[in-house]
């Protein structure tokens, strides 16, 4: 006998079609929208602008070495005429990557404060992160048509995972004395997390950023394969054509995109490793005394 596990989904999907239509319109626009105001803003800076900027980035936060790496592959790109797509592919992971934060962080937190909302929500990202990614487009086409948007769309659900579980573990490892002392001092719940909590697991998080971000660029140059444009279109029309030339260059500049990216997200979190947990009590002293005495003097 077998289970007909892909009726009930499709029938699920023809469900959610015909009754949320609207939402999903809703989404396509407002989520186009962002990403047209991205790329606008990555396409229409002159190159000059934008290598500085992206040169002093990775200068301040990864040093000499990765502001050079930078320079140099980020000329090559323009070079290679590939600067227009590569901004194309910016725009649709800074997309993804800033919405897969704005979900990703409270879950992660509301993993970290109920267990039982962790025994729920860490099956589903375990399913998330080891369905395979072209699965996604799929769904994405449906709902959504062809384009950056269920391009997008597939990469947020694919990148996620990372950001919850990791704002999830960072919370968790946060010592409990640490936790203890801010109590003692009449620390609100509220206070705890975001003066004590939070910081301290920032290097963790900082680690799932990264990951966020490596996984985005890798499902955004699959996600080609549904029109999604940028340099996976590039690498995509390389294998239609078998043009090795056109492909190597397209996937040359993922790696370099992917490597800088990945150079300046690695150094943030080396930077909050410095936090101390001394530092953390104490601003957390100073503003509580702070409120003490505005009430005092009311």
């Amino acid at each position: 006998m077998r289970i007909p596990i892909g009726v009930w989904v499709e029938s699920a999907v023809e469900w959610l079609k015909d009754n949320m239509s609207g939402l999903f319109t809703f989404i396509k626009i407002g989520l186009g929208q962002v990403i047209d105001f991205f790329e606008m803003i990555f396409t229409l800076l002159p190159f000059v602008v934008m290598l500085i900027i992206i040169v002093l980035l990775a200068l301040r936060t990864a040093g000499i070495k990765a502001a050079i790496f930078a320079l140099l592959g980020l000329l090559l790109v323009y070079f290679t005429d590939l600067w227009t797509p590569s901004m194309e592919t910016l725009a649709m992971i800074t997309t993804a990557t800033l919405i897969a934060l704005v979900i990703g962080i409270p879950l992660g937190i509301l993993m970290a404060k109920s267990n039982h909302a962790n025994k729920i929500i860490r099956p589903i990202l375990d399913f998330m992160q080891t369905m395979p990614s072209f699965v996604y487009l799929i769904p994405a086409v449906y709902f959504f048509g062809l384009g950056t948007v269920p391009g997008t769309i597939a990469t947020i659900i694919f990148a996620m995972p990372p950001i919850v579980k990791l704002t999830d573990l960072g919370i968790r490892q946060v010592p409990k004395e640490v936790v203890e002392a801010a109590s003692a001092f009449g620390a609100t719940p509220f206070q705890k997390l975001a003066k004590v909590q939070l910081p301290l697991a920032m290097p963790t998080m900082l680690a799932g950023l990264n990951q966020t971000i490596m996984l985005s660029l890798s499902m955004v140059v699959i996600s080609a394969m549904i029109s999604a444009g940028g340099l996976g279109e590039e690498v995509y029309r390389g294998i239609g054509q078998m043009d090795i030339g056109a492909g190597f260059e397209g996937g040359l500049a993922v790696v370099i995109i992917a490597m800088v990216l990945d150079k300046i997200t690695q150094s943030l979190g080396k930077e909050n490793k410095g936090i101390s947990l001394i530092s953390c009590i104490k601003k957390l002293i100073i503003r509580i005394k702070q409120k003490n005495r505005v009430k005092q003097h009311v």
